[in-house]
């Protein structure tokens, strides 16, 4: 149940008669009046769950500003209110189901896999910025999901070949608005929320969003804690000048559910409600955010965008987890861990359109630099456990940084690219798209308890091409070809590499490319939209060494692997009061040589 307190009301319909004098050569004394038409306009609360039934024209995913339907690739953007009414606020949860997503619960991080390949490593962006590493993403300040399928390094640079996500986060605009909610729902889960955007002017908007809350779970002593906090002001000049600053705190704190397999519970005759939490279980995320987005509009055909953002989020965690049977006892394993990402990012983009004779373009230029820390602390092995009598809680040893600093890394990872991207009118219904990106990029490792160090530097180049016809005005057929590369044998998504000398580096890259064609289509007055795509993603440049011991330096390539499909998936509204969202897939997976 969610209840909503509305300071703002909604836009007011006015109607207005005008007078019209009708006048000739002569003055006759005739007067004439006529009505204009009623002009209908519709406000929708923030926090309507009709909200999660709607379809974007664009998303800020493509970076070129163009039409979603004109776009030839499959694109879905997520107004996530829905799940807010929900209760629910992780990025997997929210992402389970839709199609060509495979997601499900992690107590580190997501596990995300688009299309058969693994996202959640390097191919999950907030506001544009890659949030790599091995955390819990939080979507207390987001006010939308864009999935862009398919490889995508001509946009962004190193990828797993599965897709990108990107967070759109809630920031000031000129829409006034103010919202205050409550949620209360099964197992104690409640929450207060706020978002308050003010207009102070025609040039200043600031906004405020807020959440704390905490939650219960159907095992006992589980429960989780949060606080988001992310004020935010843009200034709009009216020289084409447009600025938005914005800083999000974002803390959850948990005691997590690592509870042994269901066989463990009906060999001790356990009821499932029970928990398996000890004294001091913990795993707190915290993420900070600070961001600057500055547009810059030269003209009505072009504008440039430059945005910088630096991102910290760090993860601690202390806890037993699992457990296996011991004669009459229960064997739990043990682990505790400090990971702290940072991301410094700045991205400058330029968006035109120009003509050739009578040939329309419109052309995407970018910029990007990043660099990433990632220093990972863990206390583990395998060789330390703790048995317990699961009958007798009060036995449980409690957790406490009980083993010593095993392994201490720090990753550090610089990348620089450059793209361009052109689209080509041949008609205003048939339009082509051709794109290319270098990437340059170093990984750096250091191990801090050997002192030992190794560095990895490598370079790849991403094309894109595509066609899109707009076959009427309601449907669409597009067909494109991407290619995308992961670095360092494709073992570079969580930054790190071997640092033993005498480690002999897979230095090529991974590439994925994908083929894909699709209709994307609007019925019942463009109250309902439809993609349907059909795909193929291989993986290819495995390599891998058939003989490690005696010619540790000769690699062979291995087959490819590859993940073909086809998706369908309707979002809208059906009937006044009566919304649809519903997908399917069909996938297949497999090796080939």
């Amino acid at each position: 149940m969610k209840i909503s307190f509305h300071l703002a009301l909604l836009p007011t319909l006015i109607i207005a008669s005008f007078p019209v004098a009708a006048a000739d050569t002569q003055d006759n004394g005739e007067h004439y009046t006529a009505t204009l038409p009623t002009v209908s306009v519709v406000g929708q609360s923030d926090t309507s769950v009709l909200k999660g039934y709607i379809n974007y024209d664009e998303a800020a995913v493509t970076r070129n500003g163009q039409l979603i339907k004109e776009t030839p690739q499959t694109i879905d953007t997520l107004n996530i209110q829905k799940n807010k009414n929900y209760g629910t606020n992780d990025l997997s949860s929210i992402l389970e189901g839709n199609a060509g997503i495979d997601a499900a619960y992690d107590m580190r991080g997501e596990s995300i896999f688009l299309r058969g390949f693994q996202a959640d490593a390097s191919d999950i962006y907030r506001d544009g910025v890659r949030e790599s590493g091995q955390v819990r993403r939080s979507t207390a300040n987001i006010e939308r999901v864009e999935i862009l399928k398919g490889p995508s390094s001509v946009l962004y640079g190193r990828t797993n070949g599965g897709g990108v996500i990107n967070m759109v986060s809630k920031y000031a605009n000129f829409k006034q608005s103010r919202n205050i909610g409550t949620v209360y729902g099964s197992w104690a889960n409640r929450s207060l929320n706020m978002d308050i955007n003010e207009v102070l002017n025609k040039n200043v908007a600031i906004r405020l969003t807020g959440e704390v809350g905490r939650a219960n779970s159907f095992r006992s002593g589980i429960d989780s804690k949060n606080v988001m906090v992310s004020p935010s002001i843009t200034v709009k000049l009216d020289n084409g000048l447009k600025w938005t600053g914005q800083y999000t705190y974002d803390n959850v704190e948990r005691t997590p559910d690592r509870s042994p397999t269901k066989s463990v519970y009906d060999r001790f005759g356990l009821p499932y409600r029970m928990g398996f939490a000890h004294r001091n279980d913990f795993v707190k995320d915290k993420l900070q955010v600070w961001r600057s987005d500055l547009e810059y509009a030269f003209n009505d055909k072009w504008r440039a965008q430059w945005q910088l953002a630096h991102r910290t989020a760090a993860q601690d965690f202390d806890h037993f987890y699992a457990g296996s049977e011991n004669g009459n006892l229960i064997k739990r394993n043990y682990a505790w861990q400090q990971t702290d990402n940072k991301t410094l990012s700045s991205n400058l983009t330029l968006n035109g359109d120009y003509t050739i004779g009578r040939f329309e373009n419109h052309l995407t230029v970018g910029m990007d630099y990043s660099r990433e820390h990632r220093n990972p602390t863990l206390g583990f092995s395998s060789a330390f456990s703790a048995s317990i009598n699961p009958y007798d809680r009060a036995s449980w040893p409690a957790s406490g940084r009980l083993q010593p600093i095993l392994t201490q890394n720090r990753h550090k990872a610089d990348s620089y690219g450059i793209f361009v991207q052109n689209i080509f009118s041949a008609t205003p219904d048939l339009k082509f798209v051709l794109g290319g990106r270098y990437d340059k990029y170093t990984f750096n490792s250091e191990n801090k308890l050997t002192g030992s160090s190794r560095q990895y530097s490598g370079h790849s180049f991403s094309p894109n091409i595509g066609a899109v016809w707009n076959i009427n005005p309601v449907h669409t057929l597009y067909a494109s070809y991407n290619k995308g590369f992961a670095p360092y044998g494709g073992r570079g998504g969580y930054l790190s590499i071997d640092t033993l000398s005498s480690a002999v580096f897979n230095a090529d890259p991974e590439y994925t490319r994908q083929y894909e064609t699709g209709v994307k289509s609007s019925w019942l007055d463009d109250r309902l939209s439809t993609t349907l795509s059909a795909y193929q993603i291989e993986r290819f440049n495995i390599r891998y060494r058939p003989d490690p011991k005696n010619n540790p330096y000769i690699y062979a390539v291995s087959g490819k692997h590859r993940s073909r499909g086809v998706e369908l998936s309707a979002i809208g509204q059906i009937i006044p009061k009566k919304t649809l969202s519903a997908r399917f897939v069909g996938r297949d997976a497999g090796e080939s040589r």
